[in-house]
C-alpha cells in the first residue's frame, strides 16, 4: 500500500448501564445503546487491493463498562461461511471479524477472532508463532450474541447481512479501569480466506508485502474514555 491515510484514534465511550443489559442477556437493548452512544468506525482498508480486490461492507460500534468491553460488528457480503464449529479452531477461514489489541503499547498482544457463528480463536502472544492460547474457562467468559446463529454450515452465495455482538472481560487482557482514560493499541479486521471471494480488511492500514494482520507495529491509537 502507497502513501496509506491511517484513520483518527479511536475514543471508546464509557457506558456502566451495558452490564445490567448483558446481566439481563438483553442483546436488542445492548445493540440499540451501542447504536446510539457508541463509536462508530468502518473497517474497509484495502491492504492488498490488486491480489485481494472484494470488499464487503464492515463497520464496528465499540464501547466499555470499565468491566468490559462491547464490540458489535456489523457486515455485508456476498458469500457466507461458518464451517468452523469448535473454538480454537481456524475460524479465519470463514466470514470473520477480529479485534487484536496490546494494551500496554508494546509488542505483546491479545489477538480475538470470530467467525460469523460465534466460534472463537484466541490467544496471548509477545510473537505470532508462539500463542498462548486462551483457555476454555476464559473463552466462555466472552459473551457472543452472532445473528446467524450457532449451528455451522457451508458456504452460501448471494446478499448476506449479519451482525456479531461480543462483550470481552476487560481482565481478560489485564486492563483494570479506574476512572482514568486507558490508551492502548490495536486494529479491527474483516478477513474470509477459504470463501470464494477471499479477502483482508483491517480498520488502521497494514504495511506489509502479503497478507498479515498479527502487526504491533500496524495496530491504531485505541482509547478507553472516562
Amino acid at each position: 500500500m502507497e502513501n496509506p491515510v491511517y484513520p483518527a484514534p479511536i475514543h471508546i465511550p464509557y457506558i456502566p448501564e451495558l452490564d445490567s443489559l448483558l446481566e439481563s442477556s438483553d442483546q436488542e437493548a445492548i445493540i440499540n445503546m451501542l447504536d446510539q452512544n457508541g463509536e462508530r468506525r468502518t473497517i474497509g482498508s484495502l491492504n492488498w487491493e490488486k491480489e485481494y480486490p472484494y470488499r464487503p461492507l464492515a463497520a464496528v460500534i465499540a464501547a466499555h463498562s470499565g468491566k468490559a468491553l462491547y464490540l458489535d460488528f456489523f457486515v455485508r457480503c456476498n458469500y457466507l461461511r461458518a464451517e468452523n464449529y469448535e473454538d480454537q479452531s481456524p475460524v479465519s477461514e470463514d466470514s470473520c471479524v477480529e479485534f487484536f489489541v496490546s494494551p500496554t503499547c508494546d509488542s505483546h498482544y491479545w489477538n480475538f477472532e470470530f467467525n460469523c457463528i460465534g466460534t472463537a480463536n484466541a490467544s496471548h502472544r509477545y510473537e505470532r508463532p508462539k500463542p498462548t492460547r486462551l483457555t476454555p474457562e476464559e473463552l466462555a467468559r466472552i459473551r457472543r450474541f452472532p445473528s446467524c446463529g450457532t449451528r455451522p454450515f457451508c458456504e452460501l452465495e448471494g446478499l448476506f447481512t449479519w451482525n456479531l455482538l461480543v462483550v470481552i472481560p476487560l481482565d481478560l487482557i489485564n486492563v483494570r479501569f479506574d476512572g482514568q482514560p486507558i490508551e492502548m493499541k490495536g486494529n479491527f479486521y474483516k478477513c474470509a480466506s477459504a470463501t470464494s471471494a477471499p479477502h483482508y480488511l483491517s480498520w488502521n492500514p497494514i504495511i506489509s508485502p502479503t497478507p498479515d494482520f498479527h502487526r504491533p507495529s500496524d495496530f491504531g491509537s485505541i482509547i478507553l474514555d472516562v
